[in-house]
């Protein structure tokens, strides 16, 4: 499975990036997948000119469809002004309303204090509501003081297992809805060619007067559907 990690922090090296990787580095031990980062601090130039004129660049085309296509995303924001970055959110508001319909997301967030962490829930959490994600039950937020301290490993851990566990029970629900939609157009398909050709002098004799404009026909043979067929052998 593919798992997407949008990163919007701005330094290098960056605690956001650094919470990315061990959130991502934990999902995969809940499930096998294929990690792709997406940095933001790249993508400031596009995502700004895309506002203007409209259109995305080449980077932030393929970013956009890589979160678009992904099974599952990791996102994580430093906090400005007690809230997501502009930057995080000017690149959630050029990818389409509708591509996270139903995709599991884990929600993270760094800053310089723990007076912070609400941010979560007063300002990610809603985000992705919007967007009609599934946001995992737990979030992670790691303030300066909580690197190397007793807790934020196991935040990371609870919260990729259930990421991982969501990934891989939304996938194989996605998987099962495929082969039932497949399933259903080969039925109606097969439905749809299920007309048979009727000999119009035997059919004549004994179809009721529901058929006689069907067969009324100038030609030797006529194509009667398969619905109208069993319309006739209803009393």
């Amino acid at each position: 499975m593919k798992l997407v990690v949008v990163s919007a922090g701005l330094s290098v090296p960056s605690s956001t990036r650094l919470l990315a990787d061990r959130l991502a580095a934990a999902t995969g031990r809940y499930t096998s997948v294929d990690v792709q980062v997406v940095e933001l601090r790249d993508l400031a130039v596009e995502i700004a000119h895309n506002f203007t004129s409209g259109f995305p660049g080449r980077a932030l085309s393929a970013a956009l469809e890589a979160v678009t296509e992904a099974d599952g995303l990791i996102v994580v924001t430093p906090v400005f002004s007690a809230s997501y970055s502009g930057l995080f959110k000017s690149f959630f508001d050029v990818l389409d309303q509708d591509a996270l319909t139903g995709r599991p997301v884990l929600i993270a967030a760094t800053g310089g204090s723990a007076r912070h962490s609400l941010v979560l829930e007063h300002a990610l959490r809603p985000l992705f509501a919007y967007l009609r994600a599934v946001v995992v039950p737990t979030a992670v937020y790691a303030a300066s003081e909580d690197w190397g301290a007793e807790g934020l490993a196991e935040r990371i851990d609870r919260a990729a297992g259930e990421l991982g566990r969501l990934m891989e029970g939304l996938g194989s629900g996605a998987g099962a809805l495929r082969r039932a939609e497949v399933a259903d157009t080969a039925g109606a398909a097969d439905k749809a060619d299920a007309s048979v050709v009727v000999d119009t002098d035997t059919a004549a004799a004994i179809a009721p007067r529901s058929l006689d404009g069907a067969l009324a026909s100038a030609d030797r043979f006529t194509v009667i559907p398969f619905e109208q067929q069993l319309a006739a052998l209803r009393p």
